[in-house]
């Protein structure tokens, strides 16, 4: 039975953690974006738990995340997973999101890996790519962490100069690299949603210094941060951005690019998890 005096994520965390064997403690989080749902069945699963079971979670209704978290080992190291994530334009709130990612602190998880699918601002990185995301623009409306602050969580003011770990960033790309893969790297801005965007903003976007483009992401690192989680960002390029081919842009052919690009993902971030045991 849950306890009512703990925090939404204490209580979630607490129900996880009596679904797997005691003492589990995961060394990192890994959340999935769109299309991505694959890389979750690599996982030996200890437990399999629905968001709706989940207190304070959002339940997933964007087709393409399932809306699941599964506990389990992959590379012979423990890890948790949230299979679908919760997005502002679906109508979901700064405190759902807040309790998804503050839940994976309580679990003992030290990192997150932070993915989605994204269309791209550079013409020399397209579909099926990969974009190790070094940075961020909020272009969201909103920042997760307005209200009053969790001093138990972390600080009023957090740092953000070094969102997207240097040191996560650079470990991956050497294990991309060793395998004969040279990675893009870039900026990613975060938009609501849940309409694409014009030409015109991608012009814009692309003034600023922005390499890719989603609606997703941004909110997670800054309350990751703000918990004191590294982060690690990697993004699947699905398409190019509007105005740069004459494709019109659609939920379905990112779902699809990104289930074609998943095994590339799969198979550096197997490499990436099994680099803790060696």
């Amino acid at each position: 039975m849950l306890n009512p005096c703990l925090s939404l994520p204490a209580q979630a965390a607490a129900l996880i953690l009596a679904k797997v064997p005691q003492g589990f403690v995961p060394a990192l989080a890994i959340i999935l974006g769109s299309g991505l749902g694959p890389l979750a069945d690599v996982i030996e699963p200890l437990a399999i738990i629905p968001y709706g079971d989940i207190p304070g979670f959002h339940v997933s209704t964007v087709y393409g995340h399932s809306g699941r978290l599964i506990v389990g080992v992959w590379q012979g190291v423990n890890v948790v997973c949230l299979q679908g994530r919760a997005h502002f334009y679906e109508g979901a709130s700064a405190v759902a999101l807040q309790v998804m990612i503050r839940t994976l602190r309580h679990l003992g998880c030290e990192q997150v890996v932070i993915t989605n699918a994204s269309g791209s601002l550079r013409a020399e990185v397209g579909p099926g790519d990969l974009m190790v995301i070094t940075d961020h623009i909020n272009f969201q409306g909103i920042n997760p962490l307005v209200g009053p602050n969790d001093d138990t969580v972390g600080s009023r003011f957090v740092p953000m100069d070094n969102a997207y770990d240097r040191d996560l960033r650079t470990r991956f790309l050497q294990l991309a690299s060793d395998q004969g893969q040279n990675l893009a790297t870039g900026v990613y801005l975060g938009v609501l949603g849940p309409t694409f965007e014009t030409p015109a903003e991608i012009r814009a976007f692309r003034t600023l210094g922005a390499d890719a483009v989603g609606m997703s992401t941004v909110a997670e690192v800054i309350l990751a941060r703000h918990a004191g989680l590294k982060v690690l960002g990697v993004a699947i390029i699905t398409n190019l951005a509007a105005g740069m081919d004459e494709q019109s842009l659609s939920h379905e052919e990112t779902l699809s690019q990104a289930k074609d690009s998943a095994g590339k993902l799969i198979h550096l971030l197997g490499l990436y998890v099994a680099s803790f045991t060696a």
